[in-house]
């Protein structure tokens, strides 16, 4: 009689198996997979902007200051500002006027970032309605 002898190998042939019947499974299961559809805005796709809707341009520069552009009958001037009651009071009475005008933060790039924020917070309880970040193009 012949002694057997051990096999010291792996036979991965089951393995292969098992890897192909699941690369079918995933094949055929992959277009049945609903995607997700974002309808994104475009940029620039209206250049006419009326006067009412022109956004108010609240500026947070790096030494803390406040500054509003774009105020009716104050033209394309800056107004400075000392504190975040005379901004929430100013973007109120601007609001009582054209209650759908959307406002704009623009921070320096040296401003503290909280302090972007905190003007965004004190904008949503005035309450403003459209709130964005202005940035620069490059």
């Amino acid at each position: 009689m012949r002694e057997r002898k051990l096999k010291s190998e792996i036979n991965v042939v089951p393995y292969i198996d098992v890897m192909l019947v699941l690369l079918v499974i995933f094949m055929v299961t992959a277009p049945l997979i609903n995607t997700g559809v974002v309808d994104l805005p475009s940029v620039g796709k209206s250049n006419v902007v009326d006067a009412d809707n022109r956004p108010l341009q609240v500026n947070v520069s790096a030494g803390d200051g406040l500054s509003v552009k774009g105020l009716q009958g104050h033209g394309e001037g800056l107004r400075h500002l000392s504190s975040m009651r005379e901004l929430k009071k100013l973007i109120s009475e601007e609001l009582k006027k054209s209650p759908q005008r959307p406002v704009l933060v623009a921070g320096d790039k040296d401003a503290i970032y909280e302090r972007v924020l905190q003007v965004m917070d004190e904008l949503q309880q005035v309450p403003v309605r459209r709130v964005g970040l202005l940035v620069n193009r490059r």
